[in-house]
């Protein structure tokens, strides 16, 4: 049995980052594209195309990179339960604000799952694009990702899909990260969450969290 080579290394922090990783990719090309994900998501690129990194990273060319999102075997869920039990056991169970906010991207076409013309939060306007409703943790003075789910447009759901709004996507997110076992202290959400008392804020106050969240003057 020939044993497999060493994956080739990058910078000490992200080695050693992506390390915690390490064993979810049965493939080393597919730990080492791992790897240059992360350093050119660090990187001071100003667009983060698979083209872009390849470049800043020093690979002749992106098609490994692609073909570690399109068809290597690795599984987006268990690298988020990694990453969020990194995050819990590093907390040791200090209190934590959740942040709930929606972004998006623009994109062309409609080949995309759930791409639409829709309001875009980042842009400010509605644009052709897809959205996410996102989980943000603070504490001490430092912001992280936990989790997101993608806003499925009544208009392009999919066979088995159901439909859900925004805050129900927010509550949703909210619950699932109490669930992990993060001691959530405060959730804080804009007015879109705010006046969405039955499927946000009664939610929240139904976990006996306390929240702020926005209210329109009007």
């Amino acid at each position: 049995m020939v044993k497999p080579r060493s994956p080739r290394p990058t910078i000490q922090c992200v080695d050693t980052y992506c390390e915690l990783y390490r064993d979810l990719f049965i493939e080393v090309r597919a730990y080492e594209s791992f790897k240059y994900l992360q350093l050119g998501l660090i990187s001071e690129l100003k667009r983060k195309s698979l083209p872009a990194i390849a470049k800043a990273v020093g690979i002749e060319n992106a098609q490994g990179l692609h073909h570690f999102i399109s068809q290597s075997p690795w599984q987006a869920e268990e690298l988020e339960k990694r990453r969020l039990k990194i995050i819990l056991s590093i907390l040791e169970g200090r209190e934590i604000i959740v942040i709930i906010d929606e972004t998006g991207d623009k994109k062309k076409g409609k080949k995309t799952d759930y791409v639409k013309r829709q309001y875009i939060g980042n842009l400010g306007k509605i644009e052709n694009g897809i959205v996410s409703v996102n989980a943000y943790g603070y504490c001490e003075e430092m912001t992280f990702p936990l989790k997101f789910k993608i806003f499925k447009p009544k208009e392009r759901l999919k066979e088995g899909d159901k439909y859900q709004t925004k805050p129900e996507l927010g509550a949703e997110l909210v619950k699932e990260i109490k669930e992990m076992g993060f001691n959530i202290k405060r959730v804080l959400a804009d007015s879109l969450y705010g006046e969405s008392d039955s499927n946000f804020v009664s939610v929240v106050g139904e976990l006996e969290i306390e929240y702020a969240v926005g209210i329109r003057s009007n």
